[in-house]
């Protein structure tokens, strides 16, 4: 019989973040699918006062918590995710892809004799058999795949399933030791974060709002308006808190030295060569609409652009809702708009 167990870990903050309570709706899903136990295994530094706001039933509640356990760090976040997959005799772990865990998991996995499965964008229980859903070649095809080897981990993406609802259930956790803990060669001496004003790749907005070529291209007076195009992307993402994607065009022109938007890297390019991210809103300005780049928003659930060309690759069954009109004077309306 299957025995799932739920990895995740505490945020710096000291809550669950949202990946994870993702994550943990997912494992709760397969659980009642394969009529199996669901433990949920945290790790942190006061891990085990957050193990009732998961909003899970689960069948037991483990915990490796310690100061030494606060911060991501590969020998810390591997052993104690190691001690947690053998003290519930998990046969399937399910967690969601933070950068920490996974970092971990992988060597996790070779240290438990187990197989792992990164970047799983669905699952499905039939016949009390356990299907994840992958895909390959840039979202272009997608696998069904299954393993007889356990334990299994299986590690999914950031979107694929609504967070478990938040709870204050007071719950009995189990501390787990971890024989091979410390001294770590790793020493976390702090943390540098980059500014939130200069941010603008932002994973859990609401909107991705994705500029491409034309925003640099002579316009309707004959002349460019790089820096003008700048401030009303950067007035936009400012006001609407948005995360800022690009087409492939627009961020090589940097390579081309032609006149660029100085916030945009390749960092922000979305499609074939770039990001495929999974907000629920997207719009497109002075971009085209073509495959190569349309592949990135295939998550996006709606998609809307803006366009002067009627005919652009947006209006041919890629977009809800297709404005025809000059994306400077819409996004300099907009931003009146929002203040």
């Amino acid at each position: 019989m299957e025995r799932v167990l739920l990895l995740a870990h505490v945020e710096s903050s000291g809550e669950i973040g949202k990946t994870t309570r993702e994550a943990a709706q997912g494992a709760a899903e397969i659980a009642r699918g394969l009529g199996a136990e669901l433990v949920v295994g945290l790790i942190g530094a006061r891990a085990e006062t957050q193990a009732g706001t998961l909003g899970v039933d689960a069948a037991a509640f483990l915990a490796v918590s310690g100061d030494e356990f606060d911060e991501a760090r590969y020998a810390s976040d591997a052993a104690a995710s190691t001690a947690l997959v053998k003290a519930s005799e998990a046969t399937v772990v399910i967690a969601g892809a933070t950068s920490r865990l996974s970092r971990a998991l992988p060597g996790v996995a070779q240290r438990v004799d187990g197989r792992i499965t990164t970047h799983v964008t669905g699952a499905e229980v039939d016949g009390g058999q356990l299907s994840i859903e992958r895909w390959y070649y840039r979202q272009r095809m997608k696998a069904t795949l299954t393993s007889p080897r356990r334990p299994w981990f299986v590690i999914f993406a950031p979107g694929i399933y609504g967070p478990a609802p938040a709870s204050d259930e007071a719950v009995t956790c189990r501390a787990i030791g971890v024989p091979a803990a410390g001294p770590w060669r790793t020493r976390v001496i702090g943390e540098d974060a980059g500014s939130s004003e200069g941010q603008t790749i932002r994973p859990d907005a609401t909107l991705l709002f994705v500029a491409g070529a034309g925003w640099t291209k002579k316009q309707g007076d004959g002349a460019s308006h790089v820096p003008e195009a700048a401030e009303l992307i950067r007035g936009f993402l400012d006001r609407s808190q948005a995360s800022l994607g690009s087409s492939k065009s627009l961020v090589d022109q940097s390579s081309e030295g032609g006149d660029v938007i100085p916030f945009m890297t390749h960092l922000n390019q979305v499609g074939q060569t770039g990001a495929t991210p999974r907000h629920p809103k997207g719009l497109s300005t002075c971009c085209h609409g073509e495959e190569p780049h349309v592949v990135g928003w295939r998550f996006v659930t709606e998609r809307r652009a803006v366009n002067l060309d009627a005919n652009c690759g947006w209006a041919r069954g890629k977009a809800d809702v297709v404005y025809v009109a000059d994306a400077f004077e819409v996004m300099k309306r907009v931003n009146e708009l929002l203040g």
